[in-house]
């Protein structure tokens, strides 16, 4: 029995509600011109996303599919209890009608020979026939098992195991698709605030820019510091650009998650929470719950039916029996025979062929087997827990601690363009500041991105999914880019 190794995933996606993109009011006429094909676009929450793409997704549906296939089987083995009555008809054509003659009834009892009688004369007489070339019969047949050695109830355990691990695996799917989800979908939020740094510094170096060809022609500075105001002012539109078309490669990718008509865009921003709950709370619910071991638990199950299955084929099978005749011909043999018959019947194995010992002992390794898988898995999610655990808390601090580096970034570019408009820094030192700044709320953006991603995959592997709401409607606090 091969059991793979256990995977932690986490996705979702869909549903959406028609709405008019346009950032552009937030920028004035600085803002750079978007791309016509992604400003009508639709707003859907990381919620909706999830129940849509739950309902909608084919990898979800035919795992759903194969839940019902094991079912049904579930319920056939229960049918295995059930007695087997089949209608049967036969058509047989003899070489001759069978008869029985005076002379053939004396000859079997020798009672011609001790008397001297010679009776064939009487035989055109007494003849009788018994049934006639052509023979029809049809009946019914019942057959009853009443003890298979176990090997009903052990068909029912491997039954109702394969039931159980189908159910995990369609667990453990929506939890790849969860993470999935999370990683498209907060892909998109992240890369649209790495749009909205950019587009700031653009904005921010025009200004400069054009401060700069105003200083230039009252020979305040020099013509190289022009000329670095308008290279620097160059470089950040291409950026800005590029940092579009990252959006818009983001949105084609979670558009087709969630298989909507237009470019999606979330309207769940990234969050961060002041503290989680300790680990070991993290730790034991996966333990408990986490469906990779439900799916060994279940493997173990039948490998236990299998070991009973087949010690079963050491018992003798007792069953009852009946059959009824449905129709009879017009001859003296349907005439004598018996309308119907029941009785009980007795299977007893002498010698059998089917390696029984050996699948006993496969089985049993089997159930070795799945003891140490599921062992080396409880440490590995243990690790895993743990290393997810401390990354969130690695993305918290992180962000936190870029707090600092925020202001004193927003003020450096105040201090440098008020001292460039005065003589007393150079162009480049502009550009520096504002790249600073860009590159603290890029880093602070990206550190709340990991600690989400993080946040989900410890709820997909605990099983505790449905809380993403609470850790993100009541008890996060919004990232503004």
């Amino acid at each position: 029995m091969k059991i793979n190794k256990i995977a932690l995933v986490i996705c979702c996606a869909v549903a959406a509600i028609p709405v008019l993109a346009d950032t552009s009011s937030s920028y004035g006429d600085h803002l750079p011109e978007q791309s016509t094909a992604y400003k009508a676009q639709q707003s859907v929450s990381f919620l909706d996303a999830w129940h849509a793409v739950v309902g909608s997704n084919d990898g979800l549906a035919a795992e759903r599919a194969n839940v019902e296939r094991y079912r049904h089987m579930q319920d056939a083995a229960k049918d295995l209890y059930l007695p087997k009555v089949t209608a049967s008809a036969k058509y047989t054509r003899l070489d001759k009608p069978v008869e029985i003659k005076p002379s053939d009834l004396f000859d079997s009892m020798a009672v011609s020979d001790r008397l001297n009688l010679n009776l064939s004369s009487l035989d055109p007489l007494f003849t009788s026939q018994l049934t006639e070339r052509d023979v029809f019969t049809s009946s019914i047949r019942a057959v009853w098992p009443i003890f298979t050695g176990g090997r009903i109830s052990a068909a029912q355990d491997v039954a109702k195991g394969q039931s159980e691990e189908a159910k995990n695996m369609l667990k453990m799917k929506q939890q790849g698709t969860f993470e999935d989800l999370s990683k498209f979908y907060f892909g998109v939020v992240l890369t649209q605030q790495v749009l909205d740094t950019r587009i700031d510094v653009e904005v921010g170096l025009k200004k400069h820019f054009e401060h700069a060809k105003k200083l230039e022609r009252q020979g305040q500075i020099a013509k190289v510091e022009r000329l670095q105001a308008e290279a620097s002012y160059d470089k950040a539109r291409v950026e800005r650009q590029k940092a579009q078309r990252d959006l818009e490669i983001a949105q084609v990718a979670l558009t087709k998650l969630l298989k909507l008509g237009a470019p999606a865009m979330p309207s769940t921003a990234l969050f961060t929470n002041t503290s989680l709950p300790p680990m070991s709370a993290y730790i034991d619910k996966t333990l408990a719950d986490y469906p990779g071991l439900h799916i060994l638990d279940a493997k173990k199950k039948q490998a236990n039916g299998l070991i009973d299955a087949e010690k079963g084929k050491y018992y003798p099978e007792v069953y009852l029996y009946g059959n009824y005749n449905l129709h009879e011909d017009d001859t003296l043999a349907s005439k004598t025979s018996p309308d119907w018959a029941v009785g009980v019947g007795v299977n007893i194995p002498l010698l059998d062929n089917s390696g029984r010992s050996g699948k006993v002992k496969a089985a049993h390794s089997a159930v070795t087997q799945v003891n140490y898988l599921r062992a080396q898995a409880e440490q590995d999610l243990t690790v895993l827990v743990e290393k997810t655990y401390r990354e969130a808390m690695q993305s918290l601090e992180e962000y936190n601690g870029l707090a600092s580096s925020l202001q004193l970034a927003k003020e450096n570019v105040r201090l440098r363009e008020k001292a460039f408009s005065q003589g007393l820094s150079t162009s480049l030192d502009v550009v520096d500041a504002e790249m600073y700044l860009a590159s603290v709320r890029t880093q602070r953006s990206a550190a709340a991105y990991q600690y989400v991603i993080s946040l989900t995959r410890l709820l997909a592997v605990s099983g505790e999914i449905n809380s993403f709401n609470q850790y993100q409607q009541y008890q996060g606090v919004e990232v503004q880019s």
